[in-house]
């Protein structure tokens, strides 16, 4: 007896995608249209987050270098960014290094890494200082209490120094 043949009459699988097919499909686009509206439109309140916690960082290392240094740093800041200054020394006639601290030029820390002129992550920001006036850092080791308020169209942030010195962002 010859082999029998299979019969075309089974049943076929039928085509098209399934239902976890499907839903693979749409966990996919909704985490790339995730990624695409995070890149498109950025978390401002982070950005002024980040400013200020690296501004408080900034704050120590700019009282870090008063101490080592003795000339006393101001800082500086408007809606664009901010910059710490000091007074620039100046060499004597004769001398070879400076060592006296000149009256009419100022540093402004441009080639300093850490101290250098900033802009803000996401500007413009509005700066609000209690008590008002630009905070100055000196050698002293007790600092009157100083708040600044970060405002930018979407978040707030508060940098608080308290009588000992210390930094702390809310």
């Amino acid at each position: 007896m010859p082999p029998r043949r299979a019969s075309r009459t089974a049943p076929r699988r039928a085509r098209g995608f399934t239902l976890i097919e499907l839903m693979v499909v749409v966990v996919i686009i909704g985490i790339a249209a995730t990624m695409v509206t995070l890149r498109a439109f950025p978390d401002r309140r982070r950005g002024l987050r980040e400013d200020a916690d690296r501004l408080a960082r900034l704050f120590a290392v700019a009282q870090g270098e008063v101490r080592a240094d003795g000339r006393r740093i101001v800082w500086q800041a408007d809606a664009d960014g901010y910059r710490f200054v000091r007074r620039a020394r100046a060499a004597l006639p004769g001398s070879v290094t400076p060592t006296e601290v000149s009256r009419s030029e100022f540093d402004v820390f441009a080639r300093d890494e850490l101290l250098r002129p900033r802009r803000w992550t996401d500007g413009p920001v509005q700066v609000n200082l209690d008590p008002p006036g630009a905070p100055v850092f000196t050698a002293e080791w007790i600092a009157p209490p100083l708040t600044i308020v970060l405002r930018n169209a979407d978040a707030q942030v508060l940098i608080v120094r308290d009588g000992s010195g210390r930094y702390a962002v809310q």
